[in-house]
């Protein structure tokens, strides 16, 4: 699996709007299960959100790790997906990767 990353003309606060609506509300069992944000300013910071769904084509739930800074005076995204896959083998039929560039759907119409 592979990572993605990308930039957008939004917000911190919209950025993450959007992806929960995409990622947990577009999902029957989608969910966001924790998030972290460390601020440089009333403006400017990061936050890494841990997403979690159930893809039935790799028979498991499958992990999504997204950081989204603007630090750099541009928004940033960084998404990873993990945990497809079943015993000692990756193979997750594609869903590793279709969740990773989830966030990249999600947000299509905003990228720089």
């Amino acid at each position: 699996m592979g990572a993605d990353d990308f930039r957008v003309n939004l917000s911190l606060k919209e950025t993450i709007r959007r992806l929960d609506s995409g990622i947990v509300d577009g999902s029957f069992t989608g969910e966001r299960i924790d998030y972290y944000v460390v601020m440089g300013n009333d403006e400017n910071g990061v936050i890494v959100l841990v997403y979690e769904k159930h893809f039935q084509r790799a028979g498991n739930r499958l992990t999504l790790t997204v950081t989204v800074d603007n630090m750099n005076g541009f928004t940033k995204i960084h998404s990873i997906a993990a945990g497809g896959g079943q015993g000692l083998f990756r193979f997750d039929w594609g869903a590793g990767e279709k969740f990773t560039c989830a966030p990249r759907r999600v947000l299509e119409d905003n990228i720089i």
